[in-house]
């Protein structure tokens, strides 16, 4: 019965830590800031930017990027996504 009980709770402790995030990345996410045609970037390193693989047509993505001196910033722009079938 011992043995039981210790199989049954090992096999729940993956889904008591499945459901806590690592970390709240939304506290440290910078706010978004929409682009402006001739706007000035100092974009030194990119991180991320959103996936348009399968979207058709002209959409909104965001890009994290950190600048020359280390500051992590989120730029929303325009882009024509690349799902479209012929093109």
């Amino acid at each position: 019965m011992r043995a039981f009980t210790l199989l049954a709770l090992a096999g729940l402790t993956p889904f008591a830590f499945a459901a806590q995030p690592a970390h709240d990345s939304s506290a440290e996410q910078p706010p978004v800031e929409v682009y402006v045609y001739g706007m000035q970037l100092d974009v030194a390193h990119v991180i991320a930017t959103t996936d348009v693989s399968r979207v058709c047509g002209v959409t909104s993505s965001i890009m994290t990027y950190e600048d020359h001196q280390g500051r992590v910033h989120r730029l929303q722009y325009r882009v024509q996504g690349g799902g479209c079938i012929d093109g």
